[in-house]
């Protein structure tokens, strides 16, 4: 049996979860979300925690089955905590700002990038538009966002410049100058 999906998901104090067949609807201090599972997995709520269960060893009911609790577990951590992404801006010229809600990034590029905030997602620019912080309560929106944003100049290896995740370490190249015979 999956490891993960054995394991019941407690639900603290503050979020109520709702489920209706296949559907399980879940309301916190952060804010709603609610998401369709396949219909072979059973979900029920005992007790102040949500129990998964698959009716076969299928391959696919035991894919399904760790899924279908891992996204449970996040949907409950994301109205009662949140989820964070931080990026770190590296390069002369390079940083972020804040127009009201919307993001502008200036990457190097002859214009500014402006990006508009989906549902339920916040940013925070701090030191000096160097970090920008991605916050909100569906880690799959969260981390595509954060992914979407780090595309738009990844961090090249000679010189370190770019948008990364924090803690992210980039390999260094040597170059030209570097080549000495």
């Amino acid at each position: 049996m999956s490891r993960i999906g054995k394991k019941p998901v407690p639900i603290p104090d503050k979020v109520q979860v709702h489920i209706d067949g296949s559907e399980v609807t879940v309301k916190g201090p952060k804010g709603e979300l609610s998401h369709r599972f396949p219909p072979d997995i059973a979900i029920k709520q005992e007790d102040k925690q949500v129990i998964v269960t698959r009716p076969t060893d299928e391959r696919l009911h035991r894919a399904l089955h760790g899924m279908t609790r891992a996204l449970i577990a996040n949907m409950v951590t994301g109205v009662s905590q949140g989820f964070e992404r931080v990026l770190t801006i590296e390069g002369v010229g390079y940083r972020a700002e804040m127009e009201g809600k919307k993001l502008v990034m200036y990457l190097g590029y002859s214009h500014n990038i402006p990006i508009e905030p989906p549902k339920n997602v916040e940013f925070v620019v701090e030191e000096r538009g160097r970090i920008v912080r991605i916050r909100g309560i569906d880690k799959q929106v969260v981390g595509e966002l954060a992914a979407e944003i780090r595309k738009l100049r990844p961090p090249e290896p000679y010189k370190g410049k770019g948008v990364r995740y924090e803690g992210e370490f980039v390999r260094h190249k040597a170059g030209k100058a570097g080549k000495a015979t």
